[in-house]
């Protein structure tokens, strides 16, 4: 018997086009998060009284992404993705314009309320990958997943180059040409989602089985260890690219070598995705998950052997793999463990407890690097050790299920 590739099945002909509308809205749009993560740190250095807040700027984002969540989710479930989608291109432009208004007039208020409003873009594009998954077969969902993670290879690219061209435009204040720069990446942008075809789910007849209770949901336990392991792949990644603009440049690097870095960094994130749904259908979620967890242990372990150069560069490399691998398969594992009509609960409370994480992270980072340690140095190597535990939270996750099962850990 021939077997039949299920992307080319009729009932993945929309899902297929949507991914196309998903990587091309990735590609543009994307290109901010870089500049808001290089910039973020360093422009709250700058404009912040306290140098243990530098990092609030990032946290502002991830926690305005927190919030987001649920409600960017609810608005899907009853207008549709494109809905919600030119609603958080819309949150990222007024932000990045509040950013730059924030730098010409030195005000760090400012810079945070505009920090906050980007993070309601950074949630719509976290749905983007469920998104990709609306209406696909199961075969196809993972796969649909990873080619719009793989869009993120030019944001990945454009991103820290527009840092580089862009960063100085407004001297002598520094940083807010970069901003002006995200504010036109928000308009053009949002004139994808026009293309967008993904219509609102059905209601469920009212005869049909109703959607779960939120805490009936956090109790399934596959849905349990996917958050978990979202959640922790996520702030891990977060935890250390929040510190490493602060401590590349603390140990006497440029900011040029910063932006090189996250580039390199943020490649790796994206790069794998070109196999990683086809690995997740071959041999499940849970292992290509646990292998994510090694590669972020793999990174600690490079980060704490030194800081030079090439210490940063392979560390952030690894790093980005780990969260690909875990990101990905937790996706994947999550899309696979709820009913249609559970879709905006699920992935409304996944998105919202994972950026509550990532915003608690950014938060440890800024103050391990400029208030727990003495120099920068202690601070990358105090960032790099707060990964343990994490790590060993989202493994435990893994045997448990494992483990209960009934298959070998």
């Amino acid at each position: 018997m021939t077997s039949v590739d299920s992307s080319s099945l009729p009932s993945d002909r929309r899902a297929r086009r949507n991914v196309g509308v998903l990587v091309a809205a990735t590609m543009i749009l994307g290109s901010q998060l870089p500049v808001h993560f290089i910039l973020g740190g360093l422009a709250g250095q700058m404009l912040s009284p306290n140098k243990c807040f530098s990092t609030l700027p990032i946290s502002l984002i991830v926690f305005g992404s927190m919030l987001s969540a649920p409600v960017l989710s609810a608005v899907m479930q009853r207008r549709g993705r494109a809905f919600g989608f030119v609603l958080g291109a819309a949150g990222g432009g007024i932000g990045a314009a509040l950013c730059a208004v924030a730098l010409l007039s030195d005000s760090f208020a400012l810079f945070l309320a505009g920090s906050a409003l980007t993070g309601v873009y950074m949630c719509a594009q976290g749905f983007f990958r469920f998104a990709a998954t609306d209406g696909a077969s199961p075969e196809f969902r993972p796969k649909a997943i990873s080619r719009v993670m793989v869009a993120g290879l030019v944001s990945a690219i454009l991103g820290p180059q527009l840092v580089k061209l862009t960063a100085d435009a407004f001297a002598p204040v520094p940083f807010a040409g970069a901003y002006a720069a995200v504010v036109l990446l928000n308009v053009v942008g949002v004139f994808v989602f026009a293309f967008l075809d993904s219509p609102r789910p059905a209601p469920p007849p009212p005869d049909g089985p109703r959607a779960r209770s939120y805490l009936d949901l956090a109790r399934a336990p596959r849905i349990a260890v996917a958050m978990l392991c979202a959640m922790v792949s996520y702030a891990l990644m977060n935890l250390v690219m929040t510190a490493t603009p602060l401590a590349v440049v603390g140990c006497g690097f440029g900011t040029a070598a910063s932006a090189d870095v996250v580039s390199g960094h943020v490649l790796a994130m994206f790069a794998p995705s070109f196999f990683t749904g086809g690995l997740v259908v071959r041999f499940g979620a849970e292992p290509i998950i646990a292998i994510g967890l090694v590669f972020l242990a793999a990174a600690g372990a490079v980060a704490l052997a030194g800081v030079d150069l090439l210490n940063f560069f392979g560390a952030l490399i690894l790093l980005g793999i780990g969260w690909n691998f875990g990101f990905i398969g937790a996706t994947a594992m999550l899309t696979a463990s709820h009913r249609p009509e559970e879709r905006g609960k699920v992935q409304g409370m996944n998105d919202f407890l994972v950026f509550g994480l990532v915003g608690l992270t950014s938060l440890a980072s800024g103050g391990l690097m400029n208030c727990v340690a003495g120099d920068a140095v202690s601070g990358w190597h105090a960032v790099n050790l707060a990964m343990i535990p994490m790590l060993a939270a989202a493994g435990a996750g893994l045997v448990w299920l494992r483990l209960r099962e009934g298959r070998p850990a």
